[in-house]
């Protein structure tokens, strides 16, 4: 059975077509039957312009490797439009539903055909701009969800450091003061009279000032002076010298020192030795508790700067907040390689009006690749000017193999990627286009060579009005 012009002309697309302008769509149609599941589109390939002419279609979509139920075709309808037009593969898998009717044309016979009649041209053209914005924002929202599960995951092992840091330093804390407790007492109890007590607080005293004055010893140093001072503190009776050595040898005291204490405290030297090693090993504890906290709250600080949290519309920024911000929310990906960074900040530049948290999206994206390029060692060097009227000019560079000239010509465009499937979407330098051409009326350019590859953002003083 052939395909005829009743067949077509129950399909949407050509509604006013005369009927000769469809006998010829009717004789290009090559008529198909599809049972249950038998495929008539896969992504990835090319293929001709259909027509459904009876039952049902599921549209598929490859989201990672894994394939998803995206859509639903009924008949009397078309599809492949675009794809045969674009000549680019498709992004969806199509499979019969129920028991199928189709018809298919081929590219080239398609391409005429449309073009031959203007009422289905402009049809076809109509449902580009839909298709486009569907399959866009699906993918713009999965590659944000993507990279907010990276980046996620890198912050929240970027503050499992510093959290389980200030957790031992608490529970070292804990046991330094129930020992200051127990040796206190013991002190205390030995009899040692008023004056010798208040000597050897003023030598405890000389022993924190000491500490803070001390500079650090390399491995070695200190190895050789804990054995010294070990050995000293077992002349003197004193139980666990090597626990007490490390924190007495960091604040550099002396057997002079130790002589001192010994005179004074008498059968309680043990307990005045302890004493003094247990009160520098919980300021040091509690150095390390502040150090942690406040690498905590600075992550929390650069979250906070990079979302603009709390702030919505646009927002007059220093640029170089915001490109730090991005540096600490990509340390997880940096600090296991030997990638360098270069910052050359220009000294006085202009603040601008910006949309903040999209623009960060920009330098994330940028210097995400920049790192990508690179792999395992160089160099990214970021570069800020002013620029054309208080605007300014951002430049992120790195020294890696650089991007080939076919390549260069594409980056830019919607879908177009270098990954293999499932890897990307294509969509990264597109949005940061969007964001910078189309949000911010600014620019970007490309410039490669191997060895050198350079985006260069300019940004004016504040978007245009409407």
């Amino acid at each position: 059975m052939s395909v005829t012009v009743e067949d077509l002309r129950g399909i949407e697309l050509f509604d006013g077509v005369p009927d000769e302008q469809l006998a010829a769509w009717a004789d290009a149609a090559q008529e198909r039957r599809l049972d249950p599941g038998e495929e008539t589109l896969h992504h990835d390939r090319l293929t001709h312009f259909t027509l459904l002419l009876e039952g049902r279609l599921d549209g598929y979509v490859n989201r990672d490797g894994r394939e998803e139920w995206d859509h639903t075709h009924v008949a009397p309808t078309f599809l492949g439009a675009i794809i045969a037009l674009t000549q680019e593969p498709a992004r969806v898998s199509i499979r019969a539903a129920e028991p199928c009717r189709v018809a298919t044309i081929e590219p080239e016979a398609f391409k005429r055909l449309l073009f031959d009649t203007p009422v289905a041209f402009q049809r076809v053209m109509r449902t580009f701009r839909p298709v486009f914005s569907r399959f866009e924002a699906a993918d713009a929202q999965r590659e944000k969800l993507a990279a907010l599960g990276q980046m996620s995951a890198g912050l929240a092992h970027e503050l499992n450091n510093p959290a389980a840091a200030a957790r031992r330093s608490a529970l070292a804390m804990s046991q330094a003061l129930d020992t200051l407790s127990t040796v206190i007492r013991h002190f205390v109890d030995s009899g040692v009279e008023r004056e010798e007590a208040a000597k050897l607080v003023e030598l405890h005293a000389q022993a924190v000032e000491r500490a803070k004055a001390a500079a650090p010893l390399d491995a070695m140093a200190a190895a050789d002076a804990e054995d010294a001072v070990g050995a000293l503190l077992e002349r003197h009776g004193i139980a666990d010298a090597w626990e007490l050595a490390e924190p007495l040898v960091a604040a550099n005291l002396d057997e002079d020192w130790f002589e001192r204490v010994s005179a004074l405290a008498g059968p309680a030297t043990p307990a005045a030795v302890r004493w003094v090693a247990t009160s520098l090993t919980a300021r040091s504890l509690a150095e390390d508790l502040c150090d942690s906290t406040n690498r905590m709250t600075k992550l929390v600080q650069a979250i906070k700067a990079y979302t603009y949290m709390d702030q919505d519309g646009l927002q007059e920024i220093d640029v170089h907040e915001g490109l730090e911000s991005t540096l600490v929310m990509l340390h997880h990906k940096l600090k296991h390689t030997h990638i360098q960074v270069e910052k050359r900040y220009a000294e006085q530049l202009p603040r601008v009006c910006v949309y903040g948290s999209e623009l960060n999206q920009v330098w994330t994206n940028l210097l995400d690749n920049a790192i990508d390029a690179l792999g395992e060692q160089g160099t990214i060097t970021i570069g800020t000017a002013p620029w054309h009227e208080n605007g300014v000019e951002i430049t992120i560079s790195d020294d890696g193999p650089g991007i080939e000239a076919d390549v260069q010509r594409r980056v830019f465009e919607p879908f177009f990627t270098t990954k293999s499937v499932g890897s990307g979407t294509g969509l990264g330098l597109d949005a940061v286009r969007r964001i910078i051409r189309d949000r911010h009326h600014g620019d970007i350019l490309l410039a490669s060579q191997p060895g050198h590859t350079t985006f260069t953002v300019r940004l004016p003083r504040a978007p245009r009005k409407g």
